[in-house]
């Protein structure tokens, strides 16, 4: 007979490091909307923070796997969300992701990443001590392919990429040979061309344009870049101060509180204060990493990979874009940008991860 699990073997000091991280992005939401008229952001994004937090403590009571056993309706309810948002989705700035439900805005694709790691984490876990062939690979690359389309149709190209890393990491840790690996990023390369002409929308080849050269259309597609690079080079070493950000005030650096709020926390906090977020994230991953370590059987530590591998790619993505390294993509980054879709992800996939760390003190 199990025991029941308790707090006490909850995994606070991984918690303080994501509370601490979540301060620090109410704060900067709040200096990144005081002369805007999202002026009570924070105190929503404050909301959706209690909100997920209850969630996170709720879902790391719920067995992982319970979870795992009911995966498969999981994602074909997820498929009919998707289907849903195409078909009556409400329509802004040309795009529909979400679904409103009073007023709340409801964005599935966001939900879609946790299942996926489940589902994802429940097929490797059953071709465990076998070698992958083709067919495994294909079915897995189905199952992450199909949502992907769904998302890319919306359109929303930078949430479809971050169920990329879902499906690497599970090839990886299932074992893929490196003969298969090598054909498969060598049949990603020769995909580039064809998605190019037949899948990416004009605007999204206009910011991979930018991307590679912003100085062409400075006010127009290079914008965004431009503004980032300026806001994040002004803030020095210390930075100018909260609420004292020129480029971030006065409005010249683009939805602050979102896809860029970095550049903003670093124009107003400097090197110093971008790389002490750089370090809490480090913290974080870090303290995932050694719980997948120690989790009592694989498909619990190939979910909490999975929920890694999802952290690094919007990171990496999202720093990279404020600093000019990577194309804008609109991916938010983890626990700092506004959101209530994107906060509730990542407390939901930290209570399936609190669950699977108590659950090694279960006999």
């Amino acid at each position: 007979m199990r025991r029941l699990i308790s707090f006490r073997d909850f995994d606070w000091v991984l918690l303080g490091f994501v509370l601490l991280l979540s301060v620090v992005s109410v704060l900067e939401i709040y200096s990144a909307t005081l002369h805007t008229k999202f002026i009570h952001f924070d105190q929503k994004q404050i909301l959706w923070l209690l909100g997920s937090l209850v969630c996170m403590f709720a879902f790391s009571f719920i067995d992982y796997h319970l979870l795992l056993d009911v995966a498969h309706w999981a994602y074909g309810f997820c498929i009919v969300a998707l289907l849903a948002v195409l078909l009556a989705g409400q329509r802004v700035l040309g795009a529909r992701r979400w679904i409103r439900l009073g007023s709340i805005h409801f964005q599935p694709s966001e939900w879609v990443k946790l299942v996926l790691i489940v589902a994802v984490a429940r097929y490797f876990s059953h071709l465990a001590g076998r070698n992958l062939g083709w067919g495994d690979i294909f079915k897995a690359m189905a199952m992450v392919g199909v949502p992907m389309l769904l998302v890319l149709k919306q359109p929303d190209l930078g949430t479809a990429l971050t169920y990329v890393p879902i499906l690497l990491c599970g090839l990886f840790l299932g074992g893929i040979s490196f003969k298969k690996a090598a054909i498969l990023v060598l049949a990603g390369g020769l995909a580039i061309i064809p998605v190019w002409h037949k899948v990416l929308k004009p605007y999204q080849k206009q910011r991979l344009v930018s991307f590679l050269q912003p100085d062409n259309d400075p006010r127009g597609s290079g914008y965004q870049i431009r503004q980032s690079l300026i806001a994040v080079g002004s803030g020095g070493i210390w930075g100018k101060g909260a609420t004292k950000g020129t480029q971030t005030q006065g409005d010249f650096l683009p939805i602050p509180y979102t896809d860029f709020i970095f550049a903003a926390f670093g124009e107003e906090h400097g090197f110093v204060g971008a790389a002490l977020v750089l370090l809490l994230y480090f913290l974080i991953l870090m303290r995932l990493i050694q719980n997948a370590q120690t989790a009592a059987d694989l498909p619990g530590t190939l979910i909490i990979m999975g929920v890694v591998a999802v952290l690094i790619f919007q990171i990496a993505v999202n720093v990279g874009m404020v600093i000019g390294l990577m194309p804008v993509t609109g991916i938010p980054l983890p626990l700092m940008s506004y959101g209530g879709s994107s906060v509730l992800f990542t407390f939901l996939a930290l209570g399936i991860v609190m669950n699977i760390r108590m659950g090694r003190f279960v006999n």
